[in-house]
């Protein structure tokens, strides 16, 4: 039986790989290690519109895993935690143990994972949640 501390760090828990369970929320994560940046620098490395990587920096900020810094006109977004880094450097080491095992995931493994060409992959809604 599991306690409701226990249930709250699950949430918590979810909801943190659910905010970088996005390719383009990684590579921004993955700018960002370098040095701080503005959103045009972003979407001009991401090749983005501008409304979308500012929408992907509101999500990683409300989860705290990036701030901003206002200079003028301008914000600098950074990593806020330098953990968030060792996290995905595991991360990476987990992958590179699973080899392909997590590409062929019946589910997420799609190349494209918009792609609903199969019967069992969540839809968009559904990746929504």
């Amino acid at each position: 039986m599991t306690t409701t501390h226990a249930d709250a760090g699950l949430r918590r828990g979810a909801a943190l790989f659910h905010g970088l369970a996005d390719r383009n929320r990684l590579s921004i994560i993955r700018h960002l290690a370098d040095e701080e940046r503005r959103v045009v620098d972003l979407t001009q490395a991401l090749g983005l519109a501008q409304g979308t990587v500012s929408g992907h920096l509101a999500c990683l900020r409300d989860c705290g895993l990036i701030v901003g810094r206002p200079e003028g006109r301008q914000m600098f977004y950074s990593i806020a935690h330098p953990e968030l880094m060792d996290l995905l450097g595991a991360a990476e080491q987990l992958l590179a143990l699973t080899g392909e095992s997590v590409d062929l995931c019946p589910i997420y493994g799609p190349a494209d994972p918009l792609s609903e060409s199969r019967p069992d992959a969540p839809t968009t809604k559904e990746r929504a949640l």
